[in-house]
Protein backbone atom coordinates (compact mmCIF):
# COMPACT_ATOMS: atom_id res chain seq x y z
CA UNK A 1 0.00 0.00 0.00
CA UNK A 2 2.57 2.80 0.73
CA UNK A 3 4.30 1.67 -2.53
CA UNK A 4 1.34 2.53 -4.04
CA UNK A 5 0.69 5.90 -2.61
CA UNK A 6 4.20 6.71 -2.98
CA UNK A 7 3.75 5.91 -7.24
CA UNK A 8 0.66 8.33 -7.26
CA UNK A 9 2.31 10.77 -5.61
CA UNK A 10 5.05 10.66 -8.10
CA UNK A 11 2.43 10.93 -10.67
CA UNK A 12 0.42 14.40 -9.62
CA UNK A 13 4.56 16.33 -10.62
CA UNK A 14 4.45 14.66 -13.97
CA UNK A 15 0.34 15.16 -14.73
CA UNK A 16 0.99 18.84 -13.55
CA UNK A 17 3.95 19.28 -15.88
CA UNK A 18 2.33 17.79 -18.69
CA UNK A 19 -0.70 20.03 -18.26
CA UNK A 20 1.33 23.51 -17.98
CA UNK A 21 3.44 22.64 -20.84
CA UNK A 22 0.08 21.86 -22.77
CA UNK A 23 -1.65 25.17 -21.88
CA UNK A 24 1.74 27.03 -22.53
CA UNK A 25 1.82 25.51 -26.05
CA UNK A 26 -1.45 26.19 -26.69
CA UNK A 27 -1.22 30.38 -25.94
CA UNK A 28 2.26 30.02 -27.93
CA UNK A 29 0.34 28.35 -31.09
CA UNK A 30 -2.43 31.07 -30.53
CA UNK A 31 -0.01 33.64 -30.39
CA UNK A 32 1.95 32.70 -33.68
CA UNK A 33 -1.82 32.54 -35.72
CA UNK A 34 -2.85 35.60 -34.47
CA UNK A 35 0.52 37.45 -34.93
CA UNK A 36 0.28 36.25 -38.62
CA UNK A 37 -3.33 36.35 -39.46
CA UNK A 38 -3.49 39.55 -36.85
CA UNK A 39 -7.47 38.26 -37.07
CA UNK A 40 -8.32 37.86 -33.05
CA UNK A 41 -10.48 34.97 -32.26
CA UNK A 42 -13.20 34.60 -29.34
CA UNK A 43 -11.89 33.24 -26.48
CA UNK A 44 -8.37 35.94 -26.30
CA UNK A 45 -9.91 38.70 -25.29
CA UNK A 46 -12.09 39.30 -22.12
CA UNK A 47 -15.21 40.56 -21.46
CA UNK A 48 -14.63 43.91 -20.44
CA UNK A 49 -12.32 44.10 -23.92
CA UNK A 50 -14.89 43.23 -25.67
CA UNK A 51 -17.76 44.88 -24.77
CA UNK A 52 -15.72 48.27 -24.67
CA UNK A 53 -14.26 47.64 -28.51
CA UNK A 54 -17.65 46.62 -29.20
CA UNK A 55 -19.16 50.03 -28.58
CA UNK A 56 -16.32 52.07 -30.12
CA UNK A 57 -16.74 50.01 -33.03
CA UNK A 58 -20.34 50.83 -33.69
CA UNK A 59 -19.73 54.46 -33.16
CA UNK A 60 -16.51 54.38 -35.21
CA UNK A 61 -19.54 52.28 -38.11
CA UNK A 62 -21.94 55.07 -37.18
CA UNK A 63 -19.97 57.67 -37.91
CA UNK A 64 -18.75 56.16 -41.20
CA UNK A 65 -22.23 55.86 -42.58
CA UNK A 66 -23.41 59.32 -42.12
CA UNK A 67 -20.16 59.95 -43.75
CA UNK A 68 -20.57 57.73 -46.37
CA UNK A 69 -24.13 59.61 -47.24
CA UNK A 70 -22.08 62.57 -47.65
CA UNK A 71 -19.39 61.57 -49.98
CA UNK A 72 -20.59 58.70 -51.90
CA UNK A 73 -21.68 59.77 -55.60
CA UNK A 74 -23.08 57.88 -58.47
CA UNK A 75 -19.66 58.18 -59.90
CA UNK A 76 -17.65 56.75 -56.87
CA UNK A 77 -20.28 53.62 -56.44
CA UNK A 78 -18.58 51.27 -58.66
CA UNK A 79 -15.15 51.64 -57.15
CA UNK A 80 -16.52 51.21 -53.91
CA UNK A 81 -18.00 47.82 -54.79
CA UNK A 82 -14.68 46.77 -56.69
CA UNK A 83 -12.73 47.53 -53.55
CA UNK A 84 -14.45 45.90 -51.34
CA UNK A 85 -15.11 42.85 -53.34
CA UNK A 86 -11.16 42.90 -54.13
CA UNK A 87 -10.51 43.35 -50.61
CA UNK A 88 -12.41 40.75 -49.79
CA UNK A 89 -11.51 38.33 -52.09
CA UNK A 90 -7.57 38.88 -51.81
CA UNK A 91 -8.21 38.12 -47.67
CA UNK A 92 -9.26 34.34 -49.15
CA UNK A 93 -5.78 34.22 -50.45
CA UNK A 94 -3.24 33.25 -48.27
CA UNK A 95 0.09 32.56 -48.48
CA UNK A 96 2.04 29.96 -46.19
CA UNK A 97 4.58 31.01 -43.83
CA UNK A 98 6.57 29.31 -40.80
CA UNK A 99 4.67 27.29 -38.42
CA UNK A 100 1.68 25.94 -40.39
CA UNK A 101 -0.17 29.55 -40.24
CA UNK A 102 -0.36 31.78 -43.43
CA UNK A 103 -1.06 35.70 -44.24
CA UNK A 104 -3.01 37.46 -46.06
CA UNK A 105 -3.78 41.24 -47.05
CA UNK A 106 -5.82 43.19 -44.76
CA UNK A 107 -6.52 46.33 -47.33
CA UNK A 108 -7.47 48.91 -44.63
CA UNK A 109 -5.16 51.78 -45.89
CA UNK A 110 -5.60 51.06 -49.29
CA UNK A 111 -9.54 51.29 -49.34
CA UNK A 112 -9.22 54.56 -47.26
CA UNK A 113 -6.79 56.13 -49.49
CA UNK A 114 -8.53 55.15 -52.37
CA UNK A 115 -12.23 55.96 -51.23
CA UNK A 116 -11.53 58.09 -48.39
CA UNK A 117 -10.99 57.65 -44.43
CA UNK A 118 -14.87 56.99 -43.62
CA UNK A 119 -15.91 55.03 -46.65
CA UNK A 120 -12.83 52.71 -46.79
CA UNK A 121 -13.65 52.36 -43.25
CA UNK A 122 -17.45 50.87 -43.68
CA UNK A 123 -15.85 48.64 -46.84
CA UNK A 124 -13.60 47.30 -44.86
CA UNK A 125 -15.79 46.41 -41.66
CA UNK A 126 -18.23 45.35 -43.49
CA UNK A 127 -15.71 42.75 -45.38
CA UNK A 128 -14.86 42.01 -41.23
CA UNK A 129 -18.07 41.35 -40.35
CA UNK A 130 -18.78 39.16 -43.43
CA UNK A 131 -15.88 36.96 -42.51
CA UNK A 132 -16.76 36.58 -38.95
CA UNK A 133 -20.22 35.59 -39.24
CA UNK A 134 -20.39 33.52 -42.85
CA UNK A 135 -16.47 31.77 -42.16
CA UNK A 136 -15.66 31.82 -39.06
CA UNK A 137 -12.31 34.42 -39.47
CA UNK A 138 -12.16 36.08 -36.49
CA UNK A 139 -14.21 35.65 -33.17
CA UNK A 140 -17.82 37.49 -32.88
CA UNK A 141 -17.10 38.57 -29.05
CA UNK A 142 -13.43 40.16 -30.80
CA UNK A 143 -15.19 41.66 -33.52
CA UNK A 144 -15.27 45.30 -32.25
CA UNK A 145 -11.76 44.90 -31.40
CA UNK A 146 -10.86 43.62 -34.91
CA UNK A 147 -12.56 45.87 -36.88
CA UNK A 148 -10.91 48.78 -34.98
CA UNK A 149 -7.72 47.60 -35.66
CA UNK A 150 -7.81 46.44 -39.12
CA UNK A 151 -10.43 48.49 -40.44
CA UNK A 152 -10.84 52.04 -38.28
CA UNK A 153 -7.03 51.99 -37.38
CA UNK A 154 -5.91 51.03 -40.78
CA UNK A 155 -8.10 52.87 -43.40
CA UNK A 156 -8.52 56.53 -41.42
CA UNK A 157 -4.74 56.25 -40.19
CA UNK A 158 -3.71 55.17 -43.55
CA UNK A 159 -5.82 58.35 -45.22
CA UNK A 160 -4.32 60.67 -43.03
CA UNK A 161 -0.55 59.57 -42.88
CA UNK A 162 -0.55 59.36 -46.62
CA UNK A 163 -1.52 63.26 -47.04
CA UNK A 164 0.52 64.54 -44.22
CA UNK A 165 3.77 62.40 -46.33
CA UNK A 166 2.48 63.76 -49.75
CA UNK A 167 2.26 67.40 -48.63
CA UNK A 168 5.90 68.20 -48.40
CA UNK A 169 6.96 65.30 -51.30
CA UNK A 170 7.13 66.50 -54.50
CA UNK A 171 3.60 65.78 -57.29
CA UNK A 172 4.96 63.19 -58.90
CA UNK A 173 3.46 59.20 -59.36
CA UNK A 174 6.63 57.91 -57.78
CA UNK A 175 6.30 60.11 -54.82
CA UNK A 176 2.32 59.41 -55.05
CA UNK A 177 3.04 55.65 -54.98
CA UNK A 178 5.71 55.84 -52.10
CA UNK A 179 3.46 57.12 -50.30
CA UNK A 180 0.92 54.48 -50.20
CA UNK A 181 3.40 52.02 -49.62
CA UNK A 182 4.64 54.01 -46.59
CA UNK A 183 1.31 54.53 -45.37
CA UNK A 184 -0.36 50.64 -45.86
CA UNK A 185 3.36 49.36 -44.20
CA UNK A 186 3.17 51.89 -41.41
CA UNK A 187 -0.82 51.11 -40.61
CA UNK A 188 -0.39 47.70 -40.96
CA UNK A 189 2.48 47.48 -37.89
CA UNK A 190 0.11 50.13 -36.02
CA UNK A 191 -2.80 47.82 -36.22
CA UNK A 192 -0.19 45.05 -34.74
CA UNK A 193 0.60 47.10 -31.78
CA UNK A 194 -3.05 47.40 -31.11
CA UNK A 195 -4.10 44.25 -31.82
CA UNK A 196 -1.19 43.01 -29.02
CA UNK A 197 -2.74 46.18 -26.41
CA UNK A 198 -6.01 44.39 -26.86
CA UNK A 199 -4.35 40.58 -26.57
CA UNK A 200 -1.97 41.50 -23.51
CA UNK A 201 -4.01 44.07 -21.46
CA UNK A 202 -7.11 43.10 -21.92
CA UNK A 203 -6.63 38.71 -22.73
CA UNK A 204 -4.35 36.33 -21.32
CA UNK A 205 -1.46 36.62 -23.21
CA UNK A 206 2.09 37.71 -22.04
CA UNK A 207 4.06 40.46 -22.92
CA UNK A 208 5.82 38.78 -25.39
CA UNK A 209 3.43 39.23 -27.70
CA UNK A 210 4.35 42.70 -28.52
CA UNK A 211 7.79 41.79 -29.95
CA UNK A 212 5.97 38.88 -31.94
CA UNK A 213 3.03 40.61 -33.55
CA UNK A 214 5.24 43.75 -34.09
CA UNK A 215 8.03 41.70 -36.04
CA UNK A 216 6.20 39.59 -38.01
CA UNK A 217 3.92 42.36 -39.55
CA UNK A 218 6.81 44.39 -40.31
CA UNK A 219 7.73 41.30 -42.82
CA UNK A 220 3.77 41.05 -43.75
CA UNK A 221 3.46 44.40 -44.16
CA UNK A 222 6.06 44.63 -47.16
CA UNK A 223 4.05 42.58 -48.79
CA UNK A 224 0.65 44.37 -47.95
CA UNK A 225 2.15 47.48 -49.15
CA UNK A 226 3.36 45.70 -52.47
CA UNK A 227 0.18 44.65 -54.00
CA UNK A 228 -1.70 47.35 -52.35
CA UNK A 229 0.13 49.74 -53.87
CA UNK A 230 -0.19 47.76 -57.39
CA UNK A 231 -3.66 48.12 -57.48
CA UNK A 232 -3.82 52.05 -56.40
CA UNK A 233 -1.22 52.26 -59.41
CA UNK A 234 -3.53 50.32 -61.78
CA UNK A 235 -6.32 53.38 -60.75
CA UNK A 236 -4.12 56.00 -60.99
CA UNK A 237 -3.40 55.01 -64.78
CA UNK A 238 -6.66 54.35 -65.81
CA UNK A 239 -8.70 55.96 -63.47
CA UNK A 240 -7.35 58.67 -61.38
CA UNK A 241 -10.77 60.92 -61.26
CA UNK A 242 -12.32 58.19 -59.00
CA UNK A 243 -9.33 58.31 -55.93
CA UNK A 244 -9.92 60.39 -52.90
CA UNK A 245 -6.87 62.79 -52.44
CA UNK A 246 -7.62 64.71 -56.00
CA UNK A 247 -5.54 67.65 -54.25
CA UNK A 248 -2.40 64.66 -54.17
CA UNK A 249 -2.04 63.44 -57.56
CA UNK A 250 1.21 63.58 -59.80
CA UNK A 251 0.77 66.56 -61.60
CA UNK A 252 0.56 64.72 -64.90
CA UNK A 253 -2.86 63.28 -63.79
CA UNK A 254 -6.24 65.09 -64.10
CA UNK A 255 -6.46 66.69 -60.47
CA UNK A 256 -10.14 66.47 -60.50
CA UNK A 257 -9.98 63.42 -58.04
CA UNK A 258 -12.19 63.72 -54.21
CA UNK A 259 -10.98 65.51 -51.73
CA UNK A 260 -12.32 64.26 -48.48
CA UNK A 261 -12.01 65.99 -45.52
Amino acid sequence: MPGKWKGKRRVRPRLKAWLVEVFVQEKVAVLVQVAVLMHIPDGLIGFATAAVTWVVAIGAIAYALKRSREELDDRSIPIVGLTAAFVFAAQMVTIPVAGGTSAHLLGGAMAGIMLGPWVGTLVVSVVYMVQAIGFADGGITALGANILAMGVLAAVGGYYLFRAVTGFLPRTRWAYLGAVALACWVTIVAAAVLVAVFIVFGGPLPLAAFPIMIGAHMLVGILEATISTSVVAAVLATRPDLLANGDRLPASEPADGREVA
